[in-house]
């Protein structure tokens, strides 16, 4: 059984994903996350290395299902989700290990971006972003931010060194708007705003790096990476979001997925004929829809998978 399990691993598609393994009864043994789906979900089979405890799970696994997510923050909310409504046999936790944490334009005096732990609801405001999971992935943005987009030192009442550095950076109170409005559009996700941000972090990380200053080059990269966690695209953890059902099919098999309180909290799979599958699929959000049907060509390929190695 475990030889279909591992056949149908290798049709997996190298993106970021959540994936579960289900044993003979159609239990789900372990649900996990990973960076590219094919390499991390094939390792079990090859080398598990610090995960020897999990060699026992191994021998059970008769089924792989994945979904594919757009980036691995989304990976990372999804995994989240699904271990805070039920936790596996051979999962540790339940839910995850990461912080969630939200950034909040500060307006009291100058403005400031600030890690809030919330939390906060449908009705948070135009100055609070996320909610995003990892507090130092969020530091580092917000640090990363702060180097290339240096609002605090806007503010009229720096004195001494403060004020030094702020004329060294080239900013006074005239430039805060325009500052603020550049850091509130690289938490909006605008492709312009991220660019920009991204493409002077990489000028200081490189000037650091030709400069022999190898520490704060290595610094530098980490907001870089940080930055790019925070703006991936994510869905499955979206407070506005209304509740709603997500359904896709293909080729006799209906996956569905239930939003409730902002979050993607559950994920089934079953059989079903295309008719039957229709009156479902005509409920899907539209903006659902592309993930859904992604979802079910991919569940679709890997039961055909483990039908062709059985």
């Amino acid at each position: 059984m475990t030889t279909a399990a591992r056949t149908a691993a290798a049709s997996l598609p190298n993106t970021p994903g959540v994936y579960r393994f289900r044993d003979e009864r159609d239990r789900v043994l372990y649900i996990g996350r990973a960076t590219e789906l094919r390499h991390r979900v094939g390792s079990y089979w090859t080398s598990l290395r610090g995960r020897r405890h999990l060699s026992r799970m191994v021998a059970q696994i008769v089924r792989v299902e994945a979904v594919a997510c757009d980036s691995v923050h989304e990976a990372a909310w999804l995994e989240r989700n699904l271990l805070e409504r039920s936790k596996p046999r051979w999962n540790r936790v339940r839910g995850g290990l990461e912080v969630p944490i939200y950034l909040r334009v500060d307006r009291r005096g100058a403005p400031r971006l600030v890690v809030d732990h919330g939390p906060f609801g449908a009705d948070r405001g135009p100055d609070v972003f996320g909610p995003y999971l990892g507090g130092t992935k969020a530091r580092l943005a917000v640090a990363g931010l702060g180097r290339v987009l240096p609002l605090g030192y806007t503010d009229e009442r720096l004195t001494g060194a403060a004020r030094d550095m702020a004329r060294i950076r080239g900013v006074d109170a005239a430039d805060r708007e325009t500052l603020l409005a550049a850091t509130v559009a690289v938490l909006q996700r605008r492709p312009d705003a991220v660019d920009a941000v991204h493409r002077l972090l990489v000028e200081q990380r490189d000037r650091a790096a030709a400069g022999l200053a190898f520490e704060l080059a290595e610094r530098i990269q980490q907001e870089l990476e940080a930055i790019d966690w925070l703006v991936a695209e994510q869905k499955a953890t979206v407070p506005t979001d209304p509740d709603s059902d997500v359904y896709g099919w293909a080729d006799g098999l209906l996956v569905r997925f239930e939003v409730r309180g902002g979050r993607l909290a559950t994920w089934t799979q079953r059989a079903c004929r295309e008719a039957d599958a229709r009156r479902h699929l005509d409920r899907t959000p539209e903006h659902w829809r592309p993930f859904a049907a992604r979802s079910a060509e991919l569940s679709s390929r890997l039961s055909a998978a483990h039908h062709i190695a059985a």
